[in-house]
């Protein structure tokens, strides 16, 4: 017999509920918070007084959802939705704006089910985006609103309905990739500072494509059109003085960037005018002094800028007080620093801008080896107010040209009789028994030999460190002329050789100081490159690698079309790696000074204030002009660009790591 299993049918589908609320009007003072409410315990949040004023602005637009009391304990209405709508209208009680008559709008629910979705409901709202709100005040100003009617019914102060009116402004393709995420809010801000719709709208399309945004391009848009209060000019001409000449400024609309200063020649009368006092002092004493907050004067021939000038071409006791006066310079110029940031006191900032100029003076005389200057150019730079570069008259030669002399004009010049070249040791070598060797019995054993010491140097990592700093060390420091013959490894390095010569003293002038140094000590020891370097402890190699190694680093770019993505022939190597801004290796400059990467930021933006050999500036290597004879030999600093470019020569770009 079979059993038969009921089947049941399958249920009709409930009819959809169709409910309309019971909506009435309550007095504020009957309204109270319902327990159940899941935020009923939590305090306001600090958007509450926004609320209000929209409240007070535009009234209650939404009704609440109420149910009835219950006890003497609660009020005759209970908020179930609406709390913070409640205790908006409660501050705005407090502030006497309105009385417990106040009417509330308000929806009574009597059936617990619904009371409980409504408890729940109010919990489940999805956050509005902020490209939402921005399209929102794009509708309201089509509308012909107002920013002040908007802000006055929103209960937003104006000049925040002023940025989300700029944004409004932007093409959709930005409005978009802002909802995707594609587009941060801040990037947004950018792309709507720029005055060229059509830039606008290409940026906005890459962004929106997957393809970035280029934060650095428009930064560098928008820095090549203005002049901010970050100006070198601004130094020595604090706020109140421009804006009482006249000056306007223009504060930027979001709040992020360094307001715009819209009459530079204002800025530039006042420097100049404050320069001239401080350049009366100086031409009291006897010096030209040439002023200018632009391009660079034109100064006769017969001039020679003085410099920064590294060991090797002064006498020990004349370098000794060289570098006491730079040290002395230096105290000064971070005086002068801390007196031009009080701007009410101008004349005792003027009063430490000459006396650091005076201990420039003193040094940049004492380093040219006591020749007087007599002609200096100043100009604006950011912190201690002025730069300045000293010109001296260039060294006569000695007595008439006569016959026998006039053979010899064109002869290289004889070393200066205090600095010798240096001649490192020689090591003493059998010499190989070639006796009854053909070449190619001599070409298969140097060929076997070198594979040999190839596995030998592989397996021992400390012989290998120390071959390759003695090569470094011989290419770099010594530039020793060594060919390809004479020397066991076949590392060719290329030293950094900067445009035009130019060399910043706490940046690269630093590390070529330090080499400089590590000269002097093997010159001292007396041994060969390799056992010099071999004997050092290992803390000492590795600090003697890290510093050829950066002598070697080349990342410049001359413009913006032969931007390296990557380093050449290495993919994603270390010139690649570099360039990002989130490499390791960028995290030294936390432990440099800040006026190191003005220096640095200044030469990239062309700033007079660091120059090259020959043509001036503060923190500059002094090297002989073409054609003018100054009787010095030069030194590390000056010779290790020539010699890099001697490598690069026939060679294109190769070098270490390339």
């Amino acid at each position: 017999m079979t059993d038969l299993v009921p089947v049941a049918a399958a249920a009709a589908p409930a009819a959809a509920v169709i409910f309309t609320p019971q909506e009435r009007t309550v007095r504020l003072g009957d309204l109270g918070i319902a327990r159940e409410n899941l935020r009923w315990s939590e305090p306001p949040d600090d958007d509450i007084p926004t609320l209000a004023a929209t409240l007070k602005a535009a009234g209650q637009l939404q009704p609440v959802t109420v149910r009835p009391g219950r006890g003497r304990k609660e009020q005759a209405w209970m908020a179930l939705d609406g709390r913070r709508r409640r205790l908006a209208l409660g501050l705005l009680l407090e502030a006497g704006d309105i009385d417990e008559d106040y009417p509330v709008r308000a929806y009574v629910e009597t059936d617990p089910a619904r009371q409980a979705a409504a408890v729940l409901l109010t919990n489940t709202a999805l956050p509005v985006h902020v490209a939402d709100v921005i399209a929102a005040i794009g509708r309201m100003l089509k509308s012909r609103l107002t920013v002040t009617t908007m802000a006055r019914a929103l209960g937003y102060a104006e000049v925040e309905i002023k940025r989300l009116a700029a944004l409004a402004d932007l093409p959709q393709d930005a409005i978009n990739a802002l909802r995707l995420g594609r587009l941060t809010l801040k990037q947004a801000r950018l792309l709507a500072r720029l005055p060229d719709k059509a830039e606008q709208a290409e940026l906005a399309e890459a962004a929106l494509d997957g393809r970035g945004f280029a934060d650095w391009k428009v930064i560098e848009r928008l820095d090549d059109a203005r002049v901010t209060a970050r100006d070198r000019r601004c130094a020595l001409v604090d706020a109140r003085a421009y804006g009482d000449a006249g000056g306007r400024t223009e504060a930027d609309l979001f709040g992020e960037l360094t307001p715009v200063l819209l009459d530079p020649d204002i800025l530039t009368e006042l420097w100049l005018k404050r320069a001239r006092g401080i350049a009366a002092v100086f031409e009291a004493e006897g010096i030209a002094v040439h002023l200018t907050a632009g391009p660079e004067p034109e100064l006769p021939g017969d001039l020679e800028a003085l410099g920064y000038v590294y060991g090797g071409a002064l006498p020990a006791e004349v370098l000794a007080l060289y570098r006491a006066q730079r040290e002395v310079y230096a105290d000064r110029m971070e005086a002068a620093r801390g007196a031009v940031e009080d701007a009410d006191r101008p004349d005792v900032a003027d009063v430490a801008i000459v006396d650091m100029i005076h201990a420039r003076i003193a040094s940049d005389q004492t380093g040219c080896g006591g020749r007087a200057v007599t002609t200096m150019v100043m100009w604006p730079a950011s912190g201690c107010g002025v730069e300045v570069r000293c010109y001296t008259p260039v060294e006569p030669d000695d007595g008439p040209e006569d016959e026998g002399e006039s053979a010899d004009r064109d002869a290289p010049e004889p070393r200066a009789a205090g600095a010798p070249a240096y001649v490192g040791p020689e090591v003493e070598a059998p010499e190989p028994d070639i006796d009854g060797v053909n070449h190619a019995l001599h070409a298969v054993r140097t060929d076997v030999a070198t594979r040999g010491l190839i596995r030998a140097l592989a397996d021992d990592p400390g012989a290998a460190l120390t071959a390759l700093i003695s090569r470094l060390f011989v290419v770099i420091v010594r530039r020793a002329r060594i060919a390809r013959s004479e020397s066991a490894l076949s590392i060719v390095a290329t030293g950094f050789h900067p445009a035009g010569g130019r060399v910043i003293e706490t940046l690269d002038g630093d590390v070529r100081q330090r080499l400089d140094d590590r000269r002097a000590q093997w010159q001292a020891s007396g041994e060969t490159v390799i056992a010099w370097v071999h004997g050092l402890p290992h803390g000492e190699k590795m600090g003697l690698l890290a510093e050829l190694t950066a002598a070697c680093l080349d990342v410049r770019e001359e413009n913006t079309s032969q931007i390296r993505r990557a380093a050449p022939g290495g993919g994603d190597g270390a010139g690649g790696a570099l360039r990002r801004r989130d490499h390791p290796a960028l995290d030294a400059r936390r432990a440099l000074p800040a006026a190191a990467f003005q220096g640095a930021a200044d030469v990239h933006a062309g700033n007079p204030g660091v120059r090259c050999p020959g043509r001036g500036g503060p923190e500059e290597s002094r090297t002989r002009r073409p054609g003018r004879r100054t009787g010095r030999r030069p030194v590390l600093g000056a010779r290790l660009p020539v010699m890099a470019g001697r490598h690069r020569a026939g060679r294109g770009r190769g070098g270490v790591g390339r």
